[in-house]
């Protein structure tokens, strides 16, 4: 008999908002060994196996259906899953962890305003210098078919690795596309985001793997949490 895991970020603002989420509901995620502590439980629902993981690692862990159910960003998902609605069941926004991922070009180029301009402003690029137009972003397989769907075929991706809104002040790429909330860091390293240029408005999803061992205990466990917290379901049809 397969129990039913749940994974939980384990730091920052994120995990806060989710024991907030969950606490709202009646559920207390438990730390067993302290704040610092990876193993936890939760104190009305002890048949459900909790585990503690970044955003990133659950995001993998539901797509390669490793846990039953998980709280992560739409965009990671979305972003390592190009089969996402095969593989995992968005089952619930969570209502926090907003995020806008926006492609942002410098304030300095006053005639790009859209994705379009964007497409002519890569096409002369390449013409003028050979090379396509240089786009930093964490993201590369939302933001690659984002550009190509909207028109931009002379652009390739820099994977970033650091800190990607300061990719053009660094000369490593002429725009960016990244993540955010109020556009206030873009607009301090002098980079506006296009009228037409969010790739996706995410937030933080409960969701559940398809994939998954949906053994008879781990469904019950799923219904029982589900009514819990107030949801309609928490495992695949």
């Amino acid at each position: 008999m397969t129990r039913l895991t749940l994974a939980i970020p384990s730091k920052g603002r994120l995990k806060e908002q989710t024991e907030e989420w969950l606490g709202a509901r009646g559920v207390r995620l438990v730390q067993d060994g302290g704040a610092r502590g990876y193993a936890a439980r939760l104190d009305s629902a002890p048949e459900v196996e909790v585990r503690l993981a970044s955003a990133s690692e659950i995001a993998h862990g539901l797509i390669a259906g490793d846990i039953h159910l998980g709280v992560t960003g739409e965009d990671l998902l979305r972003e390592y899953a190009a089969d996402l609605d095969a593989r995992v069941v968005l089952a619930a926004g969570l209502g926090f962890g907003f995020a806008d991922l926006v492609i942002a070009a410098p304030e300095r180029w006053a005639d790009v305003t859209t994705v379009a301009d964007l497409a002519e402003v890569a096409a002369a690029w390449r013409a003028d210098t050979g090379r396509r137009l240089r786009v930093a972003t964490k993201f590369v397989r939302l933001v690659s078919t984002f550009l190509t769907q909207g028109g931009v075929a002379d652009f390739r991706i820099v994977e970033s690795l650091s800190a990607t809104e300061g990719a053009p002040a660094a000369g490593l790429a002429e725009i960016v596309a990244d993540i955010t909330t109020t556009g206030s860091t873009l607009r301090d390293n002098h980079l506006k985001i296009l009228a037409d240029g969010v790739v996706l408005r995410s937030q933080a999803t409960l969701a559940c793997a398809r994939a998954a061992d949906w053994s008879a205990q781990a469904r019950a466990a799923a219904a029982s949490l589900a009514a819990k917290l107030g949801l309609d379901g928490l495992a695949p049809a």
